[in-house]
């Protein structure tokens, strides 16, 4: 994952570090000197402008933009901080923010405005770089730990390289409970004390048996589904995983910390024969309603936890399907998506042009600790020499030493907890058409009037969709096209679900082709 200098700053600047032409020290010892203490500021500047600072970064193609090795170490200098200065790190440092393009953002249901020429009246539309980073940075960031309690019998006391998928649907999960107790306008406090029901979220995402979505509690929930400590599952199992899990939680009754477990039903939409073999997921009116009020216990609407999950392509996602993806996050109820290049999966929050924003599980945290010794370093122990260490390190973390945050467990009561691991500034992006095809979309309905409205602009999506839809929406279920037992509308499992024997290695079955158009 590297930067991209060619968006949001001129290709065609006159920035001699941007154009890759250094010019050449002269031979008089005196610009030697003045060469050498250029070198040592470079370095200098190369360790403080790391990646930790960057606003946007973006998926590239590896295979693009190769240059042939050089054995000159000059020249590899020069190349880092030619792509320092170039990326976003400079420009944040300095407080000036580096953007994509000034095209809108939508960011989970709201409209945000790039560009300062351009203002509208519509109420979901926010204008400002700003203010669109600070609804960012206060979503709720879940990533790869180390150092907790083994799984279940397992060994495995880290997730680094394969609980990218179950740290994705923990965070869009953790946004629709944000969004249920605090609102989809709360943003997070700049000063302690926090709100208790911000920290009891957080509390419910910690990596221990006794937090009830840990990631422990998780993979126990989904085994039927294939879900196992160092294995990689796909958005179906995860789904079905999260569908257990809350029924498990309702069922035994429990109040876990003072807490509720799950404020809401949860309905994982699928299609004819338990979505998995044919037709696109159907959301049937009276089953969302038979959830709610099983849910509440008596003939009232709940809140409600949509997730949908679908398969858009063998290989790659077909392109028909691009533009209803993008539209889904125009929806009110919007949660995002579970989704990512193929084999990595991410949180993706938002799109912009053909690009989706999203949060990154893989991400390196590095504190201000690390920082400082790494600036220390480069000052006082030689600035070459020293920086090639810590750039050696540096290529260590991405592959996966320092790319984890420590387990951390947050009491429900320390409203005083330090959170920062749990958010993120730097906002990612990824081409729309890189996207695996493998993915599920979640949307939450706070009540009956807002599930009406996400029926309505879903109906207007299929309207759209060309006879394409992601998902169609009816009233009630065909008798001739029975998707649910009376056991799976309770909430039991029944021998309509997928066996596990039919699925492949990641969580998804083989017969793809039911949407391939």
């Amino acid at each position: 994952m590297t930067s991209l200098p060619d968006r949001g700053v001129s290709s065609s600047s006159s920035d001699p570090l941007c154009e890759g032409n250094i010019a050449p020290c002269s031979s008089s010892s005196e610009q030697k000197e003045d060469c050498s203490l250029k070198q040592s500021k470079t370095s200098i500047l190369s360790c403080v402008f790391n990646s930790p600072f960057n606003i946007f970064e973006v998926h590239q193609d590896s295979s693009a933009n190769k240059s042939p090795k050089s054995s000159s170490g000059s020249y590899d200098w020069s190349r880092v901080l030619r792509r320092i200065v170039c990326s976003g790190s400079m420009w944040r440092f300095l407080g000036t923010s580096k953007v994509l393009t000034s095209s809108d953002v939508w960011f989970l249901g709201k409209c945000y405005k790039l560009s300062s020429e351009e203002s509208s009246s519509d109420s979901d539309s926010e204008s400002g770089h700003a203010t669109f980073l600070e609804d960012f940075s206060s979503r709720i960031w879940i990533t790869y730990r180390r150092g907790f309690d083994a799984i279940s019998d397992s060994k495995y006391t880290s997730d680094v390289n394969w609980g990218c998928m179950v740290r994705s649907s923990q965070m869009l999960v953790a946004q629709a409970l944000i969004f249920h107790h605090l609102g989809r306008s709360w943003r997070r406090p700049s000063e302690k004390p926090y709100n208790p029901e911000y920290i009891g979220i957080l509390h419910m995402f910690g990596d221990s048996e006794a937090c009830a979505f840990s990631i422990h509690n998780l993979l126990q929930a989904g085994n039927s589904y294939g879900l196992a400590a160092g294995s990689w599952v796909g958005p179906y199992a995860m789904c079905r995983a999260w569908q257990t899990l809350v029924r498990t939680n309702r069922e035994q009754h429990e109040v876990v910390d003072g807490n509720e477990s799950f404020p809401m039903a949860l309905y994982v939409v699928s299609g004819d024969e338990d979505g998995e073999r044919g037709g696109a997921p159907v959301v049937c009116i009276d089953v969302a309603a038979q959830l709610c009020c099983d849910f509440k216990g008596q003939s009232t609407w709940s809140p409600i936890l949509l997730l949908v999950p679908l398969v858009l392509g063998l290989d790659k996602i077909n392109p028909r399907y691009i533009p209803l993806l993008k539209e889904t996050f125009t929806f009110p109820q919007s949660l995002g998506i579970l989704g990512g290049k193929p084999g990595t999966s991410t949180y993706i929050a938002g799109v912009q042009d053909d690009r989706a924003l999203y949060l990154d599980p893989h991400e390196v945290q590095m504190n201000l600790d690390f920082i400082n010794v790494i600036s220390n370093s480069c000052l006082f122990n030689g600035a070459l020499s020293s920086h090639s260490q810590q750039w050696q390190h540096k290529k260590t973390a991405k592959r996966g030493v320092f790319s984890t945050s420590q387990a951390v467990d947050i009491a429900a009561d320390n409203i005083e907890a330090d959170t920062s691991s749990y958010h993120c500034s730097t906002v990612r992006d990824l081409a729309l058409d890189l996207i695996d095809p493998s993915l599920a979309i979640g949307f939450y309905c706070r009540d009956k009037d807002d599930f009406d409205d996400f029926c309505s602009r879903a109906t207007e999506l299929v309207d759209k969709a060309n006879g394409a839809p992601l998902f169609t929406v009816v009233q009630s279920v065909q008798p001739s096209k029975q998707m649910y037992n009376q056991d799976d509308v309770l909430g039991i499992s029944g021998d309509g679900n997928i066996n596990v024997e039919d699925l492949d290695a990641s969580g998804e079955t083989g017969e793809e082709e039911w949407q391939i158009l």
